[in-house]
């Protein structure tokens, strides 16, 4: 009683049929069952595909007819940045330096403002900025 038990090939897999039909058909018929099964595990298993947040989906706009599709990748970036994007990194960089510094200072000042007018030091006479009767109340 045995059966002839046939598995299915791996041209049939979804992902390798699909890079199967982006060459050439003479080489693409040149792979091996054994070689094929090497390439849908390289295909299934990028760690490049792997997202901290990886959310897509579709919405449909009923007066329209239209349908839209949504894709929100956040992750570490694992590849190398070219010059326009090293450019650009920097300079968000820099614009995020600089706004930090510009609200550490700010933050500072109105602590040593409050703290002067908690000591009653008045730099200015009949001058307030009203900061520290809105503290108080």
């Amino acid at each position: 009683m045995s059966q002839d038990y046939q598995r299915p090939s791996f041209r049939d897999d979804t992902r390798v049929n699909k890079a199967l039909q982006n060459m050439p058909l003479v080489h693409a018929q040149s792979y091996t069952e054994t070689q094929l099964r090497y390439l849908r595990l390289a295909l299934i298993g990028n760690q490049w595909q792997q997202h901290f947040i990886d959310q897509r989906g579709t919405f449909y706009f009923p007066f329209i007819g239209w349908r839209f599709f949504y894709v929100l990748l956040l992750g570490k970036n694992k590849r190398a940045l070219n010059r326009k994007e090293k450019h650009l990194s920097l300079f968000i960089f820099f614009v995020l330096v600089l706004l930090f510094m510009v609200i550490c200072i700010s933050m500072g000042l109105l602590l040593l403002y409050l703290l002067k007018s908690a000591l009653g030091i008045d730099l200015f006479e009949e001058s307030s900025l009203g900061l520290w009767d809105w503290f108080n109340s």
